[in-house]
């Protein structure tokens, strides 16, 4: 099997064959998001292998990295290198989906957004023109906007899903 572990951050070692990237303005949202609520890292430990390669949660670590934190909870996985492969896509595949009737009915916008959930926006005041897509615009260096319409709610939770699962921020904009 595996145990939990308490470990050096200094120890740990991402995974060069990790599928999974992060954007800046999420990564920031994770490192924000540990400073605020580091009980995270203890109800979600990162997954090593028994060599300290990353198995699952390479953006915390590297967060943790960035936070100068010494020591993090881990999960050392005793798998075979077949079941390691297999978490580590299986850990990171969304099978769940939001429902947005919910979190805009009984939930803060703000708050979910601050929480690291790309969310809907009351008004266009944040969406990105033209002039905030430009070279020479620092927060948006080396990123593109694309913005589409769809006939109703159910198509935009649709679209949200399938965007997000690629790795894509997303925001809705009614």
């Amino acid at each position: 099997m595996g145990k939990f572990a308490s470990k050096r951050v200094a120890d740990l070692r991402q995974n060069e064959d990790n599928p999974r990237t992060i954007d800046k303005a999420a990564f920031k949202k994770l490192k924000q998001s540990l400073r605020d609520f580091p009980e995270m890292l203890e109800a979600r430990p990162v997954v090593v292998n028994p060599d300290n390669v990353v198995l699952g949660g390479n953006m915390r670590l590297k967060a943790a990295q960035e936070l100068k934190l010494e020591k993090i909870p881990v999960y050392v996985a005793t798998w075979e290198e077949a079941k390691q492969r297999e978490f580590i896509v299986k850990d990171n595949v969304a099978f769940g989906s939001w429902d947005f009737d919910i979190l805009a009915n009984e939930w803060d916008a703000a708050e979910l957004d601050e929480w690291g959930l790309d969310v809907w926006q009351d008004n266009d005041e944040d969406a990105p023109t033209a002039e905030d897509v430009t070279p020479e615009a620092d927060d948006f260096s080396g990123r593109w906007f694309l913005s589409f319409e769809v006939d109703d709610e159910s198509q935009a939770n649709e679209w949200f899903e399938k965007l997000t699962q690629e790795g894509l921020t997303v925001k809705i904009v009614q």
